[in-house]
This record gives C-alpha cells, structure tokens and sequence, in this order.
C-alpha cells in the first residue's frame, strides 16, 4: 500500500495559479490509479481530477474541467494538479488518493482507500 504526501496548497487571488504535488512511497506506483479531491466545510468530499494507472487516462469533473490538469511521473513517485483560473469557489482542502493497483479510475471517494493528509487551497475573491 503506497503512503501519499501532498504539498503546494496556500492562498491565492481568484484568477491565479497553484500547482499541488503528491509524492508517493513504493516501487510500483505505475500501477495506482490516482485521484485529486477537496472538501469545502459543510460539504461532502467531492471529485476533481484523476489518473488511470499508467496514466492513458485522465477525468475531470465538470466544475474543473479546461481549468485544472492533472499529470503524473510514474519513475518520480509524483502527481500533480494544476489549478489555473482559481476561483473562490474552488477553495476548499485538497486531497491526493489513491485505488488498488490496476483498479479502474471511479469518482466516488468511498472508493478510494488510501489518502494524503490533505493540502489547504484558499481563493480569495
């Protein structure tokens, strides 16, 4: 099981950029579908990006998508998520988790077994 630390969250002005990391333990982190996600308070955890294993494939939710990019580097243990056209709305604590090796890509985070300590991103309008 792989244990994920993020870094790169801190507070931005609506319009601006940030570039969340998640750094990854084990040898075969190829293999680990992985997942960006956030929770604003009150509300429930939500998806935002993910990455199949191998990488072939990526998703978005809606909210996100054409803003945020998700990539990641298989031989560095890493994946990223670049925010652009931050808005207040986008504040929240984000999360990098990840599924069984070689499980498919899903949106539910009830699915999602192992998760980072989270990273706070904050937009300020």
């Amino acid at each position: 099981q792989v244990q994920l630390v993020e870094s790169g969250g801190g507070l931005v002005q609506a319009g601006g950029s940030l570039r969340l990391s998640c750094s990854a333990s084990g040898r075969t982190f190829g293999r680990y579908p992985m997942g960006w996600f956030r929770q604003a308070p009150g509300t429930e955890r939500e998806f935002v990006a993910g990455s199949s294993w191998g990488g072939g494939t990526t998703r978005y939710s809606d909210s996100v998508k054409g803003r945020f990019t998700v990539s990641r580097d298989n031989a560095k243990n890493t994946v990223t998520l670049q925010m652009n056209s931050l808005k207040p709305e986008d504040t929240a604590v984000y999360y990098c988790a990840a599924r069984a090796p070689l499980a498919p890509l899903v949106t539910s985070w009830h699915e999602w077994p192992t998760w980072g300590q989270g990273t706070q991103v904050t937009v300020s309008s």
